[in-house]
């Protein structure tokens, strides 16, 4: 696939999406002060699936495709970052490590599709990955190994997802979204009851307030059903290379909705990290609008 800069409109639906994961990260660590985190991912599915797969029909897609989908986003990646927040990281930092998808995402890409990276892209991904180190370098405290490797494996979920959603190609999104997250809610469900156990389970369901259950229609209306339908809008119209790297504002959504609503601190070290990352982004964004034909020869936009 050649190379292909986002327009204007696709460039603002990328920020409206990674503006709601960013800021979801607050509602996450807000919720799951009350619920344990693999029943969370349960029910967050559970609401995308019903009771909208009795009125969407499903996509021309196969079967495996949608389970591909269904079992990296449901159990890699929102199974592993709901335990790695529950108490082994602090979600603002969970919003940056977690963008490390951007790198697997990219490197699958070349690898499936030959797509390459144009030179100014290079150092992009290099001052991303040297925020990314920044905060691996602190840890005690706010995060742990355990929490950093929960999500480096979610951010190989999501990396996952986003090469499913690019295999099913131009399909109905809604369709797509809903009929693979009936994928995610039996694993969720048997994994919550073998780990969390069925008393944690009663409980937690026992605890459930309106603004809980806000919190779960959040997850899948806003996050689920838009986030990532439009980000399969996008991956299946725009290379990953173009697509991906607009992720890494998450954390600034992330770090700042849980310095206000969840009191994380911000010390100057977290700063670095997304200061780096967002330098990494402004290069990734430069590269993307200089002329193909200066990576390919005559070939022309």
């Amino acid at each position: 696939m050649t190379a292909q800069a986002l327009t204007p409109r696709a460039l603002l639906l990328a920020l409206a999406v990674v503006a709601v994961w960013g800021t979801n990260f607050a509602v996450i660590g807000e919720t799951l002060k009350t619920l344990p985190p693999l029943l969370f991912a349960t029910l967050r599915f559970a609401a995308v699936v019903f009771p909208l797969i009795f009125f969407v029909r499903r996509p021309d897609v196969p079967w495996r495709i949608l389970a591909w989908y269904g079992l990296a986003i449901g159990v890699g990646q929102f199974g592993l970052l709901f335990l790695a927040i529950k108490g082994h990281i602090a979600a603002g930092l969970a919003s940056l490590i977690v963008q490390t998808q951007v790198v697997f995402t990219i490197a699958m890409a070349m690898i499936g599709s030959g797509e390459r990276l144009k030179p100014l892209q290079w150092p992009a991904l290099a001052l991303a990955l040297a925020g990314l180190g920044v905060v691996m370098g602190h840890t005690g405290g706010e995060v742990s190994v355990t929490g950093i490797l929960l999500v480096l494996g979610a951010a190989f979920g999501w990396s996952l997802g986003n090469m499913a959603q690019r295999a099913a190609g131009k399909v109905d999104m809604l369709g797509f979204i809903t009929w693979a997250s009936l994928f995610s809610v039996p694993p969720l469900a048997a994994l919550s009851l073998a780990v969390e156990g069925w008393p944690a389970v009663q409980t937690g369901l026992g605890a459930m307030t309106p603004a809980i259950w806000a919190a779960v229609a959040w997850q899948a209306v806003g996050n689920t059903l838009f986030g990532y339908g439009a980000w399969g809008w996008l991956l299946a119209r725009y290379p990953a290379s173009s697509v991906a790297p607009t992720s890494l504002l998450v954390p600034v959504f992330g770090m700042a909705s849980t310095a206000l609503w969840l009191g994380e601190p911000l010390p100057g070290w977290k700063l670095l990290a997304a200061a780096l990352i967002i330098s990494g982004l402004a290069l990734n964004l430069l590269a993307s609008r200089q002329p193909l034909k200066a990576y390919s020869g005559s070939r022309k936009l």
